[in-house]
């Protein structure tokens, strides 16, 4: 009595390479739809022309004399900041606060921190993943950029860096 094909484990054997190339080909279509890698800049030309320009911003915030001391309240989803500056300096009414991951873009959120009182500041704290990131406080001509693991357990402290 002969055997159907069905039977025989070499035929099983034939259909399961190319199966799992077939398979793990959709898996990878799907990755590379799904997610932002972020890796690749479009205007990376412009953003090298700006490194100059990022300088200046650092000298600034060293010559303001700006400090900064981030809190994130996790409990009640808000971000804090006590800011100090030189007494010549006006506070702004706005400060930006960028984060940006260490290596995907694509997490990357931007948040603006609106004034509540004499040196003080506040915005809700957006959603972000565990792993690095550079925390970038900015307004007017200056910027302070600080680098953190999240989820921040402790207060950060940030200075213009000459």
């Amino acid at each position: 009595m002969k055997k159907s094909w069905y039977h025989e484990p070499f035929v099983w054997l034939l259909i399961f390479f190319p199966a799992s190339a077939i398979i793990a080909g959709m898996i990878t279509v799907s990755l590379a739809i799904n997610s932002d890698d972020g890796l690749v800049a479009d205007d990376y030309y412009k953003q090298g022309l700006e490194i100059n320009r990022t300088f200046e911003r650092d000298k600034a915030a060293v010559h303001y004399g700006i400090q900064a001391a981030l809190r994130f309240d996790v409990e009640h989803q808000f971000i804090h900041l006590k800011f100090n500056a030189h007494s010549n300096y006006k506070l702004p009414n706005q400060i930006t606060l960028n984060f940006h991951h260490h290596t995907r873009s694509g997490f990357d959120k931007t948040v603006i921190l609106e004034r509540i009182g004499d040196h003080f500041y506040q915005s809700a704290l957006p959603e972000l993943i565990v792993g690095k990131w550079y925390i970038e406080l900015a307004a007017d001509d200056w910027r302070l950029l600080e680098s953190a693991r999240m989820p921040v357990t402790q207060e950060i402290s940030m200075k213009g860096k000459a």
